[in-house]
């Protein structure tokens, strides 16, 4: 009984002194740490190509953010539409889209801001049709029916497309297909044009043997904008400023060294580096801060967008800039 004793004594005394040692840190700061970890991390959301994959890879973004006591969270989209949804239901903080997918955003109410943009980029983005496809122009694609990602960058440059070839959009048949899955439509025939946008573009060309029946070129600026949550860009523009600066160093970087580019990025998105040389040979570079101009140019895409009744409401689209 003596031995039984004295063993819960001394258990007793260790259950004691563990339950001593965790009460002893003050009070709400073990649950401090990981709010503040919480509070500290921006979730920035790419796409498979862009200046953001090089500032990913290479981690600048990351070191340049840690200084500021951030933490970056990488998250990859397949196009700009899925990237503005994780957006609006608050899974991402920044990021990088086409000029059509924020219109659709905010036409969703989306808390989005327009942060920047590069300059129109329009040989990055086309109507492609396979190499012995009967399909020579515009005009021919009346009834046929086309892939695309539904609210994408190509999508406007579809709708632009057709009024040029005076098709109303009702008489061709849209397939709505993210760009893998667009991919195999095209090679398998289950389409008969697809409307995809650089790297995916360059890709089909030297891949596919995909032949292109139109370009942006005197249809759509193919402008490529920079995104951030209202929420995180009203608290955080000095974070913002960060990115601001490391994309556009980044870029300057790439249009003065676009083989060696092309050789990075191959393996962090698994494309052949002439393929990536393609791209970034014909690529538009120049970021700069989103202007009235710019956001004049939205507002054109949201009204027609609207009369087409592909968004549900008139949007005004200053009222997604930075005030």
């Amino acid at each position: 009984m003596k031995l039984r004793s004295f063993m819960f004594l001394i258990i007793s005394t260790l259950i004691a002194v563990l339950i001593s040692g965790c009460s002893s840190t003050p009070s709400g700061e073990a649950n401090s740490v990981p709010e503040k970890e919480n509070d500290k991390v921006i979730h920035i959301g790419y796409q498979k190509f862009g200046t953001l994959n090089i500032l990913k890879a290479d981690k600048s973004l990351d070191e340049s953010l840690k200084k500021k006591g951030f933490s970056v969270q990488w998250t990859e989209f397949p196009a700009g539409p899925q990237l503005l949804e994780a957006l609006n239901v608050g899974s991402i903080d920044f990021g990088h889209t086409g000029e059509a997918p924020p219109i659709f955003a905010q036409a969703a109410e989306a808390p989005l801001i327009y942060f920047a943009n590069e300059p129109p980029n329009p040989n990055g983005e086309a109507i492609i049709v396979p190499e012995n496809s009967p399909i020579e122009s515009l005009k021919d694609l009346k009834g046929k029916k086309i892939g695309l990602n539904k609210g994408s960058n190509v999508h406007f440059l579809l709708v632009k497309a057709l009024e040029e070839a005076g098709i109303p959009y009702d008489e061709i048949e849209t397939a709505f297909l993210p760009p893998a899955d667009a991919r195999a439509a095209f090679v398998k025939g289950d389409i008969d044009a697809w409307v995809i946008w650089d790297p995916f573009l360059a890709d089909a060309e030297l891949t596919a043997k995909a032949r292109i029946i139109a370009n942006a070129k005197d249809l759509a600026a193919n402008r490529e904008f920079f995104l951030s949550s209202e929420s995180f860009a009203d608290k955080n523009p000095d974070v913002l400023e960060i990115i601001y600066e490391e994309v556009k160093e980044t870029e300057k970087w790439v249009s003065e060294n676009p083989e060696e580019a092309a050789e990075f990025l191959s393996p962090q998105i698994g494309m052949d580096v002439e393929t990536l040389e393609r791209v970034l040979t014909r690529r538009s570079f120049g970021l700069e801060k989103v202007t009235e101009e710019v956001l004049n140019d939205q507002q054109k895409i949201a009204d027609q967008f609207y009369e087409l009744q592909l968004i549900p409401k008139k949007i005004n689209v200053k009222d997604a800039s930075i005030q």
